[in-house]
Protein backbone atom coordinates (compact mmCIF):
# COMPACT_ATOMS: atom_id res chain seq x y z
CA UNK A 1 0.00 0.00 0.00
CA UNK A 2 1.38 3.73 -0.99
CA UNK A 3 0.84 6.07 1.51
CA UNK A 4 1.10 9.80 -0.15
CA UNK A 5 2.94 12.08 2.36
CA UNK A 6 2.99 16.07 1.95
CA UNK A 7 6.65 17.30 2.02
CA UNK A 8 5.98 20.39 4.06
CA UNK A 9 6.48 20.86 7.90
CA UNK A 10 3.03 20.74 8.47
CA UNK A 11 3.00 17.12 8.52
CA UNK A 12 5.94 16.43 10.41
CA UNK A 13 3.68 15.76 13.81
CA UNK A 14 2.10 12.98 11.80
CA UNK A 15 5.18 11.65 10.18
CA UNK A 16 7.17 11.36 13.28
CA UNK A 17 3.78 9.30 14.59
CA UNK A 18 4.05 7.01 11.54
CA UNK A 19 7.73 6.51 12.07
CA UNK A 20 7.49 5.44 15.49
CA UNK A 21 4.66 2.97 14.37
CA UNK A 22 6.48 1.57 11.58
CA UNK A 23 7.91 -1.39 13.87
CA UNK A 24 5.74 -1.89 16.07
CA UNK A 25 2.60 -2.85 13.31
CA UNK A 26 2.28 -5.10 10.29
CA UNK A 27 0.17 -2.84 8.88
CA UNK A 28 2.39 0.38 9.51
CA UNK A 29 5.37 -2.00 8.07
CA UNK A 30 3.56 -2.83 4.88
CA UNK A 31 3.12 1.14 4.01
CA UNK A 32 5.13 2.60 0.83
CA UNK A 33 6.04 6.34 1.29
CA UNK A 34 5.55 8.58 -1.52
CA UNK A 35 6.79 12.15 -0.55
CA UNK A 36 5.85 15.12 -3.13
CA UNK A 37 4.16 18.95 -2.80
CA UNK A 38 0.22 18.77 -2.55
CA UNK A 39 -0.87 19.12 -6.32
CA UNK A 40 1.49 16.01 -7.25
CA UNK A 41 -0.30 13.75 -4.35
CA UNK A 42 -3.61 14.75 -5.49
CA UNK A 43 -3.20 13.33 -8.87
CA UNK A 44 -1.48 10.45 -7.67
CA UNK A 45 -4.18 9.46 -5.23
CA UNK A 46 -6.93 10.07 -8.02
CA UNK A 47 -5.18 8.11 -10.44
CA UNK A 48 -5.23 5.41 -8.00
CA UNK A 49 -1.17 5.55 -8.02
CA UNK A 50 -2.09 6.31 -4.17
CA UNK A 51 -3.82 4.79 -1.72
CA UNK A 52 -4.06 6.96 1.06
CA UNK A 53 -3.07 10.30 1.40
CA UNK A 54 -3.23 13.76 3.03
CA UNK A 55 -4.86 15.20 -0.52
CA UNK A 56 -6.37 19.10 -0.74
CA UNK A 57 -9.65 19.56 1.05
CA UNK A 58 -11.13 21.13 -2.54
CA UNK A 59 -9.97 17.74 -4.17
CA UNK A 60 -11.51 15.51 -1.38
CA UNK A 61 -15.09 16.02 -2.40
CA UNK A 62 -16.92 12.45 -2.30
CA UNK A 63 -14.12 10.56 -1.22
CA UNK A 64 -13.80 8.16 1.22
CA UNK A 65 -11.79 10.20 4.23
CA UNK A 66 -11.27 10.45 8.18
CA UNK A 67 -11.66 13.19 10.58
CA UNK A 68 -8.07 13.89 10.33
CA UNK A 69 -6.61 16.90 8.13
CA UNK A 70 -4.21 19.88 8.07
CA UNK A 71 -6.27 22.46 10.00
CA UNK A 72 -5.40 26.20 10.85
CA UNK A 73 -7.87 28.70 13.11
CA UNK A 74 -6.75 31.48 12.52
CA UNK A 75 -3.08 32.76 10.53
CA UNK A 76 -1.65 29.50 9.14
CA UNK A 77 1.75 31.52 8.59
CA UNK A 78 2.80 29.39 5.26
CA UNK A 79 -0.11 30.28 3.00
CA UNK A 80 -0.17 34.09 1.38
CA UNK A 81 -1.06 36.10 -1.19
CA UNK A 82 1.76 38.59 -2.00
CA UNK A 83 1.47 41.91 -3.75
CA UNK A 84 2.25 41.38 -7.56
CA UNK A 85 0.66 39.86 -10.44
CA UNK A 86 -1.93 37.47 -9.87
CA UNK A 87 -0.66 33.86 -10.03
CA UNK A 88 -1.22 30.01 -8.42
CA UNK A 89 1.23 28.37 -6.49
CA UNK A 90 1.44 25.26 -8.82
CA UNK A 91 1.97 23.28 -5.69
CA UNK A 92 -0.94 24.02 -4.22
CA UNK A 93 -4.72 23.00 -5.24
CA UNK A 94 -6.84 24.32 -1.95
CA UNK A 95 -5.10 27.45 -1.65
CA UNK A 96 -5.12 28.66 -4.92
CA UNK A 97 -8.85 28.19 -4.70
CA UNK A 98 -9.59 29.71 -1.40
CA UNK A 99 -7.70 33.24 -2.37
CA UNK A 100 -10.08 33.67 -5.53
CA UNK A 101 -13.18 32.72 -2.92
CA UNK A 102 -12.10 35.28 -1.09
CA UNK A 103 -11.90 37.47 -3.88
CA UNK A 104 -8.07 38.77 -3.25
CA UNK A 105 -5.62 38.89 -5.86
CA UNK A 106 -1.76 38.21 -6.29
CA UNK A 107 0.96 35.78 -6.34
CA UNK A 108 -0.37 32.36 -4.22
CA UNK A 109 2.94 30.72 -2.01
CA UNK A 110 2.42 27.94 0.05
CA UNK A 111 4.22 25.64 2.62
CA UNK A 112 8.20 26.00 3.36
CA UNK A 113 8.80 28.70 0.97
CA UNK A 114 5.97 30.67 2.31
CA UNK A 115 7.05 29.91 6.18
CA UNK A 116 10.71 31.14 5.39
CA UNK A 117 9.26 34.23 3.55
CA UNK A 118 6.79 34.95 6.08
CA UNK A 119 10.10 34.54 8.93
CA UNK A 120 12.54 37.26 7.18
CA UNK A 121 9.72 39.78 7.50
CA UNK A 122 7.62 39.69 4.42
CA UNK A 123 4.44 40.71 4.31
CA UNK A 124 1.52 39.46 2.40
CA UNK A 125 -2.13 38.42 3.09
CA UNK A 126 -2.43 35.05 5.30
CA UNK A 127 -5.26 33.25 3.96
CA UNK A 128 -6.47 30.88 6.67
CA UNK A 129 -6.73 34.28 8.61
CA UNK A 130 -8.43 35.75 5.66
CA UNK A 131 -11.15 33.17 5.93
CA UNK A 132 -11.32 33.24 9.61
CA UNK A 133 -11.86 37.07 9.67
CA UNK A 134 -14.60 36.49 7.11
CA UNK A 135 -16.32 33.32 8.21
CA UNK A 136 -15.53 32.99 11.82
CA UNK A 137 -14.44 29.25 11.20
CA UNK A 138 -11.01 27.56 10.43
CA UNK A 139 -10.24 26.74 7.30
CA UNK A 140 -9.03 22.82 6.48
CA UNK A 141 -6.28 22.48 4.00
CA UNK A 142 -6.21 19.03 3.31
CA UNK A 143 -8.30 15.64 4.82
CA UNK A 144 -6.59 12.08 5.50
CA UNK A 145 -8.43 9.92 2.80
CA UNK A 146 -8.12 6.36 1.66
CA UNK A 147 -9.22 4.11 -1.10
CA UNK A 148 -8.12 0.87 0.49
CA UNK A 149 -7.57 -0.46 4.60
CA UNK A 150 -10.64 1.85 5.48
CA UNK A 151 -11.16 0.26 9.15
CA UNK A 152 -6.65 0.57 9.75
CA UNK A 153 -6.72 3.60 8.47
CA UNK A 154 -9.58 5.47 10.67
CA UNK A 155 -8.24 3.29 13.51
CA UNK A 156 -4.70 4.93 13.42
CA UNK A 157 -6.39 8.61 12.62
CA UNK A 158 -7.90 8.16 15.89
CA UNK A 159 -4.88 7.24 17.61
CA UNK A 160 -3.07 9.84 16.48
CA UNK A 161 -5.53 12.79 17.07
CA UNK A 162 -6.42 11.71 20.91
CA UNK A 163 -2.77 13.56 21.68
CA UNK A 164 -0.42 15.83 21.53
CA UNK A 165 3.04 14.38 20.14
CA UNK A 166 6.37 15.54 20.99
CA UNK A 167 8.80 16.02 18.10
CA UNK A 168 12.71 14.41 18.83
CA UNK A 169 14.85 17.64 19.81
CA UNK A 170 17.01 15.69 16.84
CA UNK A 171 14.34 16.01 14.63
CA UNK A 172 13.12 19.33 15.30
CA UNK A 173 17.26 20.35 14.48
CA UNK A 174 17.46 18.52 11.96
CA UNK A 175 14.30 19.56 10.01
CA UNK A 176 14.70 23.25 10.50
CA UNK A 177 17.95 22.81 9.52
CA UNK A 178 16.97 21.33 5.60
CA UNK A 179 14.61 24.50 5.56
CA UNK A 180 16.87 27.50 6.90
CA UNK A 181 14.54 27.78 9.98
CA UNK A 182 15.90 27.73 14.02
CA UNK A 183 13.95 24.85 16.18
CA UNK A 184 12.22 27.42 17.94
CA UNK A 185 11.15 29.17 14.58
CA UNK A 186 9.66 25.64 13.73
CA UNK A 187 8.07 24.56 17.10
CA UNK A 188 6.18 28.06 16.69
CA UNK A 189 5.05 27.10 13.29
CA UNK A 190 3.15 24.14 14.41
CA UNK A 191 1.44 25.80 17.14
CA UNK A 192 -0.74 27.07 14.86
CA UNK A 193 -1.65 23.49 12.41
CA UNK A 194 -4.28 21.19 14.36
CA UNK A 195 -4.96 18.61 12.61
CA UNK A 196 -8.68 17.40 14.34
CA UNK A 197 -11.70 17.67 12.06
CA UNK A 198 -14.64 18.64 13.89
CA UNK A 199 -17.79 19.74 13.64
CA UNK A 200 -16.60 23.34 12.93
CA UNK A 201 -14.30 22.38 10.53
CA UNK A 202 -17.08 20.00 8.93
CA UNK A 203 -19.17 23.51 8.42
CA UNK A 204 -16.09 25.45 7.49
CA UNK A 205 -15.12 22.70 5.04
CA UNK A 206 -18.49 22.17 3.47
CA UNK A 207 -19.10 26.11 3.14
CA UNK A 208 -16.01 26.37 1.46
CA UNK A 209 -16.76 23.67 -1.24
CA UNK A 210 -19.94 25.41 -1.48
CA UNK A 211 -18.35 28.33 -2.77
CA UNK A 212 -15.97 26.86 -4.85
CA UNK A 213 -18.72 25.35 -6.95
CA UNK A 214 -19.81 28.58 -7.77
CA UNK A 215 -16.54 30.28 -8.97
Amino acid sequence: MIFGSISYLNLLPFQVYMKRRSSSTQFTQMLRWKRAVPSVINREFHRGRVHAAFISSITSRGCNCSDLGIVSNGPVHSVFALPGKASDDPASASSNVLAKVLGLEGRILIGDAALRYRLNGGEGIDLSQAWKERTGLPFVFARLCFTRNDRRLQKLARSFSVKEWKIPQYILKKEAGKRGITPKELRWYLRHIDYRIGWREQKSLQLFLKKARKL
